[in-house]
């Protein structure tokens, strides 16, 4: 089992009972120095904050000092996913039908990698892009990375969502 799937075993449940979904969990090494990221988002659609960042890194400092499944030292950083947020999961894709969006394959598909435009359709299999120059359907098995594309109208939404005062 990785490192992060054991992480993520051993954090979830916590996370969840404080009303958090994990976007995602990577280990990264950058010159000999580890990085535990893990990108959150709270359940009830409300923008994430600095104490809900605050919140998770204590518990998940915690659950991880006990379990202690990274053998070597590391640095946690936890974060939100942003506006531009990174599409891992199909409920992602599934979430965001009709904003635009960027995948990059591991296998090129039609003599290419690289993909934007609106995400059409989405199941548990695949993604259906529209391109400029027609549509490409690119399986999740596929997809090197992919995140959603900052656009006006992605920005209207984030605001709307989450105003002040707006209940969700």
């Amino acid at each position: 089992m990785r490192v992060e799937e054991k992480v993520t075993e051993i954090v979830k449940p916590s996370l969840d009972s404080m009303g958090y979904d994990i976007v995602s969990i990577r280990l990264m090494d950058s010159g000999g120095r580890k990085t535990l990221q893990i990108m959150a988002e709270r359940r009830d659609s409300k923008e994430m904050s600095v104490d809900d960042c605050a919140d998770i890194s204590r518990t998940v400092s915690a659950l991880l000092d006990v379990e202690d499944p990274i053998t070597t030292a590391y640095s946690l950083e936890v974060s939100s996913p942003g506006i531009d947020r990174p599409l891992i999961k199909p409920e992602d894709f599934v979430r965001f039908v009709g904003y635009e969006a960027k995948i990059e394959t591991t296998l090129p598909l039609d003599g290419r990698k690289r993909f934007k435009g609106k995400i059409q359709s989405a199941t548990d299999k695949v993604v259906v892009l529209e391109l400029s120059d027609g549509s490409a359907e690119i399986k999740y098995a596929t997809i090197h990375f992919a995140k959603l594309v900052l656009t006006d109208e992605l920005v209207r939404e984030h605001l709307r969502k989450h105003k002040k005062g707006t209940k969700h």
